[in-house]
């Protein structure tokens, strides 16, 4: 389908993500990655931070509220928390979570995990959408989450890498 991978290689769209446990036939599929010049323990916080705003276009989804651009003090994500937030509004459900490996969460009738590989001194920053019941829709829907995500991921790359590594993280980062 037009628009179902940006940036991701075969073998990570082959891979198991932590959203295909709850939709196990999904008639929509798509696949999104970054590499992050950033460790894991970098990168996880500002995944987290999904939970306070949508990190995309914010005049867009975000009711024209910019997406912080600084880590705020919150508490660590929890299954049945607030997914994410537009303009101020909790949106969706988080599903699973596992520090520094993936967040998970339904919007929207999608189900989307947002996955951390190491790769070297840095992190492959991949996301998987899956839905059901997407029918003629879907590549609407996937050219649309292709736009909207690219633009998130690439924000959330730009932060990370800009961010000071968190002590425990210091020697994590070298070769």
């Amino acid at each position: 389908m037009f628009g179902d991978r940006w940036g991701v290689t075969d073998a990570e769209v082959a891979r198991r993500y932590p959203c295909d446990d709850f939709v196990p036939d999904p008639t929509l599929q798509a696949w999104r990655g970054v590499t992050v010049r950033a460790a894991p323990a970098v990168v996880w916080p500002w995944v987290t931070q999904l939970q306070m705003a949508p990190y995309s276009y914010d005049w867009i989804d975000n009711g024209g509220r910019r997406s912080p651009q600084t880590l705020l003090d919150i508490p660590p994500p929890e299954p049945g928390r607030p997914f994410t937030r537009t303009a101020n509004h909790p949106q969706g459900r988080l599903l699973a979570v596992e520090t520094q490996v993936h967040y998970t969460g339904r919007i929207m009738g999608a189900v989307m995990s947002y996955v951390l590989v190491p790769a070297g001194p840095h992190t492959r920053l991949l996301l998987k959408l899956v839905m059901s019941g997407a029918g003629v829709l879907a590549p609407a829907i996937c050219v649309g989450d292709l736009v909207m995500a690219r633009r998130q991921l690439l924000n959330l790359a730009r932060l990370a890498e800009h961010t000071s590594p968190p002590d425990d993280a210091q020697g994590s980062t070298a070769i």
